[in-house]
């Protein structure tokens, strides 16, 4: 798997807050649900996204804007209008002075606003960060927004049609639909001029160290050393950490250590997995060993980790965003 396929490969909503927005301007809405990731896309009219300490950016129909958290930002038809709605975590909707709005403007399934508006707008939000790798929120921009190319269009069109739909299976089809949108967006901002200067991006095209990227990739579990992968891909040690160091700021084995514990990390969202067992599919010889590594380079411990990703739930009532 390259490195590109790898990242892409991360994205994995469960039960993502979906909704379309049905507005008549004036309106501005306030996010501050501190959501480490969401998608918006225009159906018919156009917004303004006003990031905090930012510039604003003007989306049209055929647009999708990623939204990196837990920055917050305003969604308007024109800059510098009044906030109506203030959307806080859980998807909880209040007006500015506090009163519940949640109710007073549901439409209908995945649905809120108001009659007839003339702005449809199509959101969804990742709600924890074990969804999305750290790779891959490090990578983003605050705001991106792209102009989703012809063959995507489809893509937006089933999210459409599917948000009102409630029948067996539904939030499992809207997830997909949501990953593949998100998926579609990264690989053509990633193929394109204005691609990130992350060096990993660009070190899977370098001929020495994107294959050792790959080998990596495909094998975490595997006892790696320099020396052995060295030997696969057919250099020196010396070559091998000097070129993967220059690409990277990183040499190869930390690049190991980060990637298995970014694997980690997913594995243990998943409840009849053991820490021992997650240990030995990523590289580690025992829960202990992983356990030191995960609490070392990311602050909490394997099961801290887990914890948090179980209470950290989902909304169970329509917000707007």
């Amino acid at each position: 798997m390259d490195a590109l396929a790898a990242l892409l490969d991360q994205p994995r909503a469960r039960g993502a807050f979906l909704l379309r927005s049905i507005l008549t301007p004036p309106w501005s809405v306030r996010i501050e649900d501190r959501a480490p990731l969401s998608l918006v896309t225009m159906v018919r009219g156009h917004a303004w996204i006003v990031p905090d300490g930012g510039e604003p950016a003007r989306i049209e129909p055929g647009d999708v804007a990623l939204l990196r958290g837990p920055d917050c930002y305003t969604l308007a038809d024109e800059p510098g209008r009044p906030v109506r709605v203030v959307v806080h975590p859980d998807q909880r909707c209040t007006s500015p002075q506090g009163r519940d709005l949640a109710e007073a403007m549901r439409l209908g399934i995945r649905t809120w606003g108001e009659e007839d508006g003339d702005v449809v707008m199509l959101s969804g939000t990742y709600q924890v960060d074990s969804e999305l790798s750290r790779r891959l929120l490090r990578l983003l921009p605050p705001v991106l927004t792209r102009t989703t190319e012809a063959a995507d269009a489809p893509l937006v069109e089933l999210l459409g049609r599917h948000l009102g739909r409630d029948e067996p299976g539904q939030e499992l089809i809207l997830d997909r639909l949501l990953d593949l949108l998100l998926i579609s967006v990264l690989r053509s901002w990633l193929s394109g001029a204005g691609a990130p200067a992350a060096g990993w991006y660009h070190a899977q095209h370098d001929p020495v160290v994107g294959p050792a990227i790959r080998l990596l990739h495909a094998r975490p579990s595997y006892p790696w050393t320099v020396v052995n992968l060295a030997s696969k891909v057919g250099v020196s040690r010396a070559a091998l950490s000097r070129r993967f160091t220059a690409l990277l700021g990183e040499g190869p084995m930390t690049y190991l250590t980060n990637w298995r514990l970014d694997l980690a990390a997913d594995l243990l969202r998943e409840d009849d997995t053991t820490v021992a067992a997650v240990a030995r599919q990523v590289g580690y010889g025992s829960a202990f060993a992983l356990s030191t590594a995960f609490k070392r380079v990311r602050g909490v411990s394997p099961r801290e980790h887990r914890l948090a990703a179980e209470t950290s739930g989902h909304p169970v009532a329509l917000g707007v965003w």
